[in-house]
């Protein structure tokens, strides 16, 4: 795991010691990501420099550095990630060379570097990745066509930011490392800020900077220098597709006919016993994220079925209850005998690590778990140097609430006159959330299993949002907006496309009709994963030095996982209809249900009351309409209205108002003017 940066100059005036020294500083500002080595480098013909900051993971010794070269001398290669399935891919570069006659490689070392340059050098980037499995975003040099690819993971684990500024092309791992090449014009597109003022978070390939852009997951960028020195800058291409996965998987669905469902399961746990066992190689301590829940505990599980009494498990707490998954999780370790690590988070260290999510996430990104995200991987850090996680769990497998109850409420809604939805909107939104979860509680005896939620206050105001929609994609939309309408606060913006907005990218409608679970499934696994979720490991693990692995989105238990019929995503159970099936009988193989069979809860922190508390006077200063008018972004009007709101305590506005401040303190952060 690494950061990578360079430049990609057409003029051919900058002289290669120049373009090192512009690649490596590029790369320094992102040496939180790599604080085991530095390398940068420069074709001695000019044009292009690299820059790389090295996490040592496998092979530790200076053969693994980076950028590296190629046996042949042709190729450059930075590169950031984990390529699972190495050793097979070198027993195979191996053969291919020999059965075509070529000489054999004499190996400089065993890292997953040098073995995925030798096989983008034997079957260019696109052959080489699809035989790969693992996570990574790289940069790879043809020193002879002159020619420069850039590429990204099949769901988007790791990042890569590019941006064409007249006659070059800068590139980074993270959005700072463009910021710190000279003459880097930084202007805030308001277009991007207000869609991620509705989504908390940017889906490639918008960026909030103008002319900058996130590398799609799953595609990549071949850029010549002649184009450049033309002025042509290429659009991404896809070298693999999530809706022709998700589209096959649903044509040909596992038989499960004659109670073979056993054998499907079976099918399954092989192919997550294979990940996790392929993403626990490494030549440094390795552990495993725990919340309790059944994604995590699944992947604890295997791995201790694995390598028994050796792995280390790592979960965090809090005092509030409604919050705290602490108990369960060290419940699941006790259980499969992990070494397990729990912290239970102080306000006091969580409040002073606020002022410093912008700089952790280098772009403005309001996933308020980013801050337990990051406390957990520093606690982790102390021990080991890599991590396994749970994350991809629910969106291949059918585990958030809208993909189990959705489906069925909208169906029924649309029955339902538009007048009377949104008198059933006006009433869930006149009790507060708090109000609600006490009535919830005092009603508890007497409620079907299915109301027993945690925050079913916040869930219903939620859903009131949701309520007046008129077609599918708008109840979706209304399902994950923080801000509903962001042309209230960005005036005369115009939002971008983007997942749900391109009916084109779907899945064939007769497959996955709009509106089912499996289109919830498709939308969140195309924006919501990599734009939110692995956004927030890879800034929160990357920013202590933690490499975070995620065994689910092996694309090859991805692909399986689109096979399996809805009737085995979601089924009724004691409690009423559940997600993650399959999942959830596996980890009954190993773990007591007893102790992770519980409400669906987020990674979540308590931020409606410290925004009323110990965060207020932070908050205010940055919600203050006379900075809101001077910075010129953001109309104060509707943010006044909802702090108001909040303050009150009969709303809980923190998904409207932490978009706001998190766009506030990056602007702050990294000096960005209007």
């Amino acid at each position: 795991m690494c950061g990578i940066a360079g430049i990609l100059d057409a003029t051919g005036a900058a002289a290669p010691d120049l373009l090192a020294d512009i690649a490596g500083r590029m790369a320094d500002v992102q040496a939180h990501r790599g604080p085991d080595g530095r390398g940068a480098w420069a074709d001695a013909d000019g044009h292009l420099g690299l820059g790389h900051r090295r996490l040592a993971i496998l092979d530790l010794s200076p053969q693994g550095a980076q950028p590296m070269l190629s046996h042949c001398g042709r190729f450059a290669l930075a590169y950031n990630g984990e390529v699972y399935n190495h050793e097979e891919l070198r027993r195979d570069v191996d053969a291919a060379r020999a059965y075509s006659g070529r000489t054999a490689i004499a190996w400089r070392g065993h890292s997953d570097t040098e073995i995925l340059l030798e096989a983008c050098a034997l079957w260019g980037v696109e052959g080489a990745l699809s035989r790969a499995a693992g996570m990574f975003a790289l940069a790879l040099w043809d020193r002879r066509e002159r020619t420069l690819t850039l590429a990204r993971d099949r769901l988007g684990e790791k990042p890569l930011y590019y941006s064409g500024q007249g006659r070059r092309l800068l590139f980074a791992s993270e959005l700072p490392g463009l910021l710190a090449a000279p003459d880097f014009s930084a202007q805030v597109d308001r277009g991007a800020l207000a869609l991620y003022l509705r989504l908390s978070c940017l889906p490639a390939p918008h960026c909030m900077l103008s002319g900058v852009r996130k590398l799609p997951a799953g595609h990549s960028l071949t850029v010549r220098v002649a184009d450049m020195a033309a002025g042509d800058l290429p659009a991404p291409k896809p070298w693999w597709s999530l809706r022709q996965m998700a589209q096959d998987g649903l044509m040909e669905p596992l038989d499960v006919e004659g109670g073979s469902e056993a054998q499907v399961l079976d099918g399954l746990l092989r192919r997550l016993r294979q990940s996790v066992r392929g993403q626990m190689v490494a030549d440094v301590p390795v552990g495993a994220l725990l919340s309790g829940g059944v994604d995590s505990s699944l992947i604890a599980a295997l791995m201790a079925e694995i390598s028994p009494g050796n792995v280390r498990t790592f979960t965090i707490g809090y005092a509030e209850a409604a919050y705290d998954e602490s108990a369960q999780a060290a419940a699941v370790a006790r259980h499969l005998g992990t070494r397990h690590t729990q912290l239970i988070a102080r306000p006091q260290d969580a409040l002073a690590l606020v002022p410093k999510l912008a700089a952790i996430a280098g772009e403005p990104f309001a996933d308020a778990s980013l801050l337990p995200t990051r406390m957990v991987a520093e606690l982790t850090r102390a021990q080991v140097t890599v991590c396994l996680s749970g994350d991809g769990g629910d969106e291949l497998f059918a585990g958030y609430n809208r993909h189990v109850w959705g489906p069925k409420l909208w169906s029924r809604l649309e029955d339902i006159p538009l007048g009377l939805r949104r008198v059933a909107a006006s009433l869930l939104t006149s009790l507060s959330p708090r109000a609600w979860d006490r009535l919830f509680e005092a009603l508890g005896p007497v409620l079907p299993a299915l109301a027993h939620q945690r925050t079913p206050g916040e869930k219903l105001h939620k859903l009131a949002q949701a309520l007046p929609a008129r077609i599918a994609p708008a109840f979706y939309a209304g399902l994950v907006s923080a801000w509903p309408d962001p042309s209230l606060l960005v005036h005369g913006a115009s939002e971008p496309a983007w997942a749900l907005r391109q009916p084109g990218s779907w899945p064939d409608d007769a497959l996955c009709p709009r509106g089912s679970s499996a289109w919830m499934q498709y939308l969140d696994t195309a924006w919501y994963l990599p734009a939110d979720i692995l956004t927030k490991v890879d800034r929160a693990s990357m920013s202590v030095g933690l490499e975070s692995r995620a065994p689910y989105l092996d694309h090859r238990v991805a692909e399986y996982a689109w096979r399996l019929p809805l009737g085995m995503r979601v089924r009724p159970g004691p409690k009423g209809d559940q997600g993650k099936w399959p999942l959830r009988t596996l980890l009954g193989r190993y773990v007591p249900q007893a102790l992770w069979d519980r409400p669906k809860t987020g990674f979540g922190v308590p931020l409606d009351d410290w925004l009323r508390g110990p965060l207020r006077d932070w908050a205010a200063a940055l919600l203050d309409p006379v900075r809101l008018r001077r910075e010129g972004y953001i109309a104060p009007a509707p943010v006044a209205q909802a702090w108001a709101e909040h303050l009150s305590g009969r709303y809980n506005r923190q998904y409207r108002l932490w978009p706001v401040l998190m766009f506030g303190s990056w602007l702050e952060t990294f000096g960005i003017s209007g």
